[in-house]
């Protein structure tokens, strides 16, 4: 299994854009930028930021971050700058925190990491600023939670213009794609318009309630990738650790406690809701709750789906790599 075919199917289940070094994305305008900043247009329009250009080599920084934390949470800094609606990250760094499983924790340590960092990218030339974070959710996917929305907040009333990024590293192995959210809340007291149904995601049953309370503070940004010839000596060195690390390990085996617990967490969904539907009531009518139940049963039939796919997609994997390494030599 070649290494740089591994990495154009990475590139293209991400759907990567390539685009020329000269475009516009890497040249850093700061008379533009601080311009920006004066106006601040987002302080007029909550919804101003709609859209993010992520860098190939800061996505797989991220991700390999991520996946080095296990079942903990990790958490890092984005360099970056805006365009317009649109919000571009160049370059991301891990910041040295105490994780649970839970959250994540910013101590003295890290913030002085931070400061020593940036002004580090500054003298060779980086002078993108900090324009986000970014910390995992292993396993539980991509949204913010009551903690993660507070200090979202606190980051746009006083760093603006800042984003929040989530990644899965768990999903992210299972689904063999990048899992990852990029989202910014609503000021304190404003209504979000009814906005339409976002793309269905699996939330487990004991996160749901978080999930369910603080979803209408915040809301997600289109999320795009690109890279260019000035990140591909970078790119390589990197996706030769990720192939590595990837090749050597059964996506079964390290997602095992996880896949457990999806199927113990579906067989409660289920129960739940069959439980809550009423069983020979005599009546034809079919009541509101009735109907809610029947979309969490299409919920938990989506749930079951994407589940086995993965497990599917792991057993291909396997069957690929025993063929080219075990059976072929013989």
């Amino acid at each position: 299994m070649d290494s740089e075919l591994a990495k154009k199917s990475f590139e293209l289940a991400n759907q990567i854009e390539a685009v020329p070094s000269v475009e516009s994305v890497y040249y850093y305008d700061a008379k533009k930028q601080q311009e920006i900043l004066q106006k601040k247009p987002w302080t007029k329009d909550p919804h101003y930021f709609k859209k993010i250009k992520i860098s190939a080599l800061s996505l797989l920084k991220m991700v390999m971050h991520s996946r080095s934390g296990g079942h903990l949470e990790v958490m890092g800094l984005m360099l970056g700058k805006v365009d317009g609606d649109t919000m571009i990250v160049m370059d991301s760094f891990a910041l040295p925190v105490e994780g649970t499983e839970t959250r994540v924790n910013a101590q003295a340590q890290a913030y002085e990491y931070m400061t020593s960092y940036v002004e580090a990218a500054k003298l060779v030339g980086r002078m993108e600023n900090v324009i986000g974070w970014y910390h995992s959710h292993p396993g539980y996917g991509c949204w913010l939670s009551g903690i993660d929305v507070s200090t979202q907040m606190l980051n746009q009333q006083f760093q603006e213009p800042f984003v929040a990024i989530v990644v899965d590293p768990v999903r992210t192995v299972s689904a063999g794609k990048v899992n990852l959210g990029a989202f910014r809340t609503y000021p304190k007291g404003f209504k979000p318009p009814n906005e339409g149904p976002s793309e269905y995601q699996s939330i487990p049953l004991h996160k749901i309630e978080d999930f369910g309370v603080h979803c209408k503070q915040y809301y997600p940004l289109d999320v795009s990738y690109f890279k260019s010839q000035l990140d591909h000596r970078l790119l390589d060195l990197l996706w030769n650790k990720y192939w590595v690390n990837t090749l050597s390990s059964n996506s079964l085996l390290t997602n095992g406690d996880y896949t457990t617990g999806q199927v113990l967490d579906l067989s409660e969904k289920l129960e739940q809701a069959e439980q809550r539907i009423g069983h020979g009531s005599g009546f034809s009518v079919v009541t509101d709750i009735e109907k809610k139940e029947e979309t969490k049963l299409a919920r938990a039939t989506k749930d079951s789906s994407k589940l086995t796919i993965e497990a599917i997609h792991g057993l291909m994997s396997q069957v690929i790599k025993d063929r080219l390494f075990n059976q072929l030599r013989n």
